[in-house]
């Protein structure tokens, strides 16, 4: 590959992430609040990692992430800062890079097959609730006061899986139907 060709293939490479990120603001800003909020981040992180890959998904979603850190609005209720991610809720969101990386994992393991590529991201997702749900009843009990698990589920878990669910089948339908399009 020649230099022009790897340095337009960078340039592209920094463009998809960057709207993939921005993608996922999007996203989240579409929300109902709730104790954890219904939003479409998890979408946002189905479709970056679906029609980037693996490793540019997850710099996606890593990009978002580190925005909302250092104070940009991109998460629900436009939040951001550290705050937003040492709250209850910031598990949830570093959980998206963990799910990401999953993601990643099993892409590169077993390929990206269609039934490859919905069992990542269901995993994913589970991978997403159990960081999420650990860190809630942490910082719920340092805050509050102690908290059991199925309350946690109750609130956080339980109402999500249908519409994560349903998420996951937009995000794949998409990812198939667009990737081609994404160099």
């Amino acid at each position: 590959m020649s230099t022009i060709a790897a340095t337009k293939s960078k340039t592209y490479d920094m463009v998809y992430i960057a709207i993939f990120a921005v993608l996922m603001a999007v996203c989240s800003w579409i929300s109902i609040p709730t104790t954890v909020p219904f939003t479409l981040q998890t979408f946002g992180v189905f479709i970056a990692v679906g029609i980037l890959g693996g490793k540019r998904g997850t710099l996606a979603v890593l990009v978002y992430i580190l925005l909302g850190a250092v104070g940009v609005p991109v998460f629900a209720g436009f939040q951001g800062g550290i705050g937003a991610i040492a709250g209850t809720t910031g598990g949830y969101i570093v959980g998206f890079l963990f799910s990401a990386l999953v993601m990643w994992a099993i892409e590169k393991l077993f390929g990206r097959k269609p039934a490859v590529q919905i069992i990542s991201m269901v995993v994913g997702l589970a991978v997403c609730y159990a960081f999420g749900t650990v860190w809630f009843m942490v910082v719920y009990g340092r805050t509050v006061g102690a908290v059991g698990l199925g309350a946690v589920l109750g609130w956080c878990v339980i109402p999500f899986i249908i519409p994560d669910l349903i998420k996951i089948a937009l995000a794949f339908g998409l990812s198939r139907k667009l990737r081609q399009y994404v160099a």
